[in-house]
């Protein structure tokens, strides 16, 4: 008689696991969903800005908005994920955040410009990134779920390191109106049909198992009374059954991990914002600011293979903690002088640790949850988190406003990091 074990075995599987598709639509669709980050509306802020004569304070507010409105339909959309597909939700996406692009570049008012970044980019990024991505993969993997999202997430790096020299000079060549014109045709062309043709909700609804197993992995079940039969790697119980909203509210988990990204989640936001304008503010070029927001791209996409090796290797309290150790390091090293060298040196620790937060943020939740509520369940998580991180940019903005520097507020982000570090270590896999 075979033991359990070996149910979830690779005795016979198929040649190419169907799931590697959903990582590739996963990796265009990160490709894109760069296009209306933080990291690119920071090389926008200036001269979108000057033209239709705003504040920087008054323009935070576009993103504390548009954050805003992530967090309060992250919670629907999330329910959406696991009642249906996220074929329809990521194509339709892609379609709204694509035309919304292109009519960028036909505002003549701030108001204008504001309204369609929120109705259309917002809320068609928010159906095509992310969440709807990351839970679509980590239910068609289990014990490869680190590597699946990190090769996925790789091409939000490679967006992020390629955008601010890219977008420079589409600036010299075309000016920002036509670049975000360029941007929409991108997300158009690239990621509409793929998520319509390949992506499918789960391997049960194609008869197959979580990483092309030849069976259902029987150690990682809990039975019916919630006793744990097994775990994943040491991360913890892979709970496969459902957990309601009210029931993952009571968990002591969900509090700590929501609390530990949310209060770091604050800083990125604002950082990834006004790392553009912090840089020139200190004297140096736009070529120089473009190259600092392209070494934490590089260096977060570098490193985020390396992240998804070690959630699968190594407790995912230490890897958390790690991530947020080197990112507050690399803070205290960037901020705590003008010398470029150093500033580009801290950066490249903090882009490090930045390349860690989603593959470990995305694989915690999963490991602690399981795969059956997980859209539900990291909807009520990045209703939480988007609310802190709504805080960021008009933080940085108006308190630069008021100071005329950056340091308070990058000097009280780096705090928070390390905050956060800590405080991982509280949250214990939940039992149901």
């Amino acid at each position: 008689m075979s033991s359990p074990a070996a149910e979830g075995e690779y005795a016979s599987k198929p040649p190419f696991f169907y799931g590697w598709y959903i990582v590739g639509v996963g990796f265009i669709s990160h490709l894109v969903c760069a296009f209306h980050f933080s990291s690119t509306l920071s090389v926008f802020v200036k001269p979108v800005a000057e033209e239709l004569g705003v504040s920087r304070g008054l323009f935070s507010l576009l993103r504390t908005g548009e954050i805003l409105i992530e967090a309060v339909i992250a919670p629907v959309i999330g329910g959406w994920v696991d009642r249906y597909s996220g074929r329809w939700l990521i194509g339709g996406g892609a379609l709204v955040a694509g035309i919304g692009l292109i009519l960028l570049s036909q505002v003549n008012e701030f108001w204008q410009f504001a309204l369609l970044r929120w109705i259309f980019v917002t809320i068609g990024g928010t159906f095509m990134c992310y969440m709807v991505v990351n839970v679509t993969i980590s239910r068609w993997f289990v014990r490869k779920r680190g590597r699946a999202i990190a090769i996925a997430t790789l091409g939000q790096g490679i967006s992020k390191v390629a955008i601010p020299m890219v977008t420079a000079s589409l600036f010299l060549w075309f000016g920002w109106r036509q670049t975000w014109a360029i941007f929409g045709a991108l997300t158009l062309a690239l990621l509409v049909l793929p998520a319509v043709l390949l992506v499918r909700r789960s391997p049960e609804e194609m008869g197959l198992y979580p990483d092309g197993a030849a069976g259902p992995y029987a150690p990682a079940i809990q039975s019916a009374r919630g006793k744990t039969v097994g775990t994943v790697q040491g991360q913890g119980p892979l709970a496969e059954v459902p957990w309601s909203r009210r029931e993952a509210l009571r968990t002591r988990a969900f509090w700590i991990i929501v609390a530990t990204f949310a209060v770091g989640s604050i800083g990125v936001a604002g950082l990834n914002l006004h790392v553009f304008s912090y840089v020139t503010d200190l004297g140096h070029s736009t070529i120089i600011a473009a190259t600092v927001m392209t070494i934490i791209a590089a260096t977060q996409m570098g490193s985020t293979l390396l992240w998804g090796h070690l959630s699968e290797r190594m407790d995912m309290r230490k890897a958390i903690m790690l991530k947020f150790l080197l990112q507050g390091c690399g803070m205290v090293l960037a901020i705590g002088t003008k010398e470029l060298r150093l500033t580009y040196a801290g950066f490249f620790l903090y882009g490090i640790g930045l390349g860690g937060t989603q593959v470990l943020q995305e694989v915690i939740w999963a490991n602690y949850f399981g795969r059956i509520s997980l859209g539900t369940i990291r909807g009520m998580g990045v209703f939480v988190t988007y609310v802190f991180a709504a805080v960021g940019p008009p933080f940085f903005g108006f308190l630069f406003d008021i100071t005329g520097s950056y340091t308070a507020s990058f000097a009280i982000f780096t705090v928070s990091l390390f905050i956060s570090a800590f405080l991982i270590l509280l949250a214990k896999p939940p039992r149901k």
